[in-house]
């Protein structure tokens, strides 16, 4: 069986690649304008995705209301320099959120084609009684010859909790059924959570790097109020596959095989992005359980038009698939816990999960403001999981959808304010705001 699956994957991920390589040969229209050099130079300058001269974002407004003689910066930076900024956000997983982040981003070395390093940390409290802080780094050297990514984690959480697999009403025992939670049962667990994570990647051929590191992930004092004694999915498969209820840890080594031409990590208007890698979870590293898992994230950016790049087509596919042991309940794979935890928007964290897990996703950016401070964006996504009760992956699928819009933060990174509205099964519905896109 596990054979099989890992054949279905590769099988996926190769047509996908086949596909998204075909739709980047469609060849762009000549240009016929062959007397008019000096307007053709003009006009590619203009239009140049990396040119912001005619771009207006938060950074001009707040000039333009406290600083109103200045004249607005026509020149594309090298570095971003550091922005501080309120936390605020609001979803189904966290309720109303307030904070403070500061985000930066700059290009290391001399080479243009060197990809923008970013770099963020963040405090914040919910209304949900969620504490949390975060540093995150994703780092290119010049001509991207390295890459570092990492993440250093400190969060007092309340984790919703829907039960595993994907909403299909199993016809086995009473167990069965509580673990399924086919209705969708909402249930929480409060408990302290600490992530340490650090790879490092190396390019052994343009754009494609191979890559190693470590994940620690622990939690603590994990407490499911008003479930003593009872019967709850997070107790059912705790009991089952050996791990204590109140604690436990996931550490493990990272392989992963990172390809990538996306012309800008915030928001890409063309290329691909491609990572791909096992996770071993080591009980001599303090992990609980052994475990071997394969993970595949794969993105592909289509621009609609070269006069306005931001016209873009963007595609994602990310699956987690357990090849041998056991992994803990709240680290299964499900919804928004891709690294970004950015999927599924529409339903909380965790909705949905499973040993084995696929999401796909597919979104339409477009440009509202001739200006670009407000831009839009329609999506639609799919997600499958399988369940202890015999549901197999890609043979249920649950939607999700909605729309939201942009607002420029920083033209320099191609940073936006994102405000969108989604909805899923079950009446899952929510406002979702964040930093920088989903994908």
């Amino acid at each position: 069986m596990k054979t099989t699956l890992i054949r279905t994957i590769l099988s996926v991920l190769l047509l996908t690649l086949c596909y998204c390589q075909s739709r980047a040969q469609i060849p762009v229209p000549a240009d016929t304008t062959k007397n008019a050099p000096a307007a053709r130079s003009e006009q590619r300058q203009r239009l140049h995705p990396d040119s912001v001269a005619q771009q207006y974002d938060v950074g001009n407004l707040a000039s333009a209301i406290f600083h109103p003689g200045r004249k607005r910066d026509s020149v594309s930076r090298k570095s971003s320099g550091i922005i501080v900024i309120p936390n605020v956000a609001a979803n189904p997983s966290i309720g109303a959120q307030i904070g403070i982040k500061a985000v930066a981003g700059r290009k290391l070395g001399k080479d243009p084609n060197t990809l923008l390093s970013v770099a963020a940390t963040s405090a914040s409290i919910t209304t949900k009684g969620i504490i949390y802080f975060y540093i995150s780094h994703n780092v290119y050297t010049n001509s991207n010859k390295w890459n570092f990514q990492g993440s250093l984690v400190a969060a007092k959480t309340v984790t919703p909790d829907f039960g595993l697999g994907i909403g299909k009403a199993p016809a086995g025992s009473e167990t069965d059924q509580i673990l399924a939670n086919a209705d969708r049962k909402p249930r929480a667990l409060h408990g302290q959570f600490y992530n340490f994570r650090e790879k490092v990647y190396k390019e052994v051929k343009k754009n494609l790097l191979v890559g190693a590191g470590v994940s620690f992930d622990i939690r603590r004092k994990l407490d499911e109020r008003n479930a003593a004694g009872t019967l709850t999915p997070y107790n059912i498969y705790s009991d089952k596959y050996g791990f204590e209820r109140d604690h436990y840890m996931a550490n493990g080594l990272l392989f992963n095989v990172q390809y990538t031409t996306r012309d800008n990590q915030n928001r890409a208007y063309k290329g691909m992005y491609l990572d791909a890698g096992i996770r071993i979870n080591q009980e001599w590293m303090g992990s609980t359980r052994n475990a071997l898992q394969f993970t595949a994230d794969l993105r592909k950016y289509i621009s609609l038009s070269a006069y306005n790049p931001e016209h873009v087509i963007a595609l994602w596919n990310w699956g987690s698939y357990l090849i041998s042991g056991r992994v803990p309940y709240l680290e299964l794979p499900g919804t928004a816990k891709d690294p970004g935890s950015r999927s599924g928007r529409g339903y909380t964290i965790g909705y949905f999960k499973g040993e084995n897990y696929n999401y796909s996703e597919i979104e339409y950016r477009f440009p509202i403001l001739r200006n670009k401070f407000i831009s839009g964006v329609t999506f639609f996504h799919l997600q499958t999981a399988d369940d202890d009760a015999g549901a197999k992956l890609f043979q249920v699928w649950q939607p999700g959808g909605g729309a939201g819009l942009r607002v420029l933060f920083n033209k320099h990174t191609r940073t936006n304010l994102c405000l969108d509205y989604a909805f899923g099964k079950y009446g899952a519905k929510g406002f979702f705001l964040g930093l920088n896109e989903a994908f």
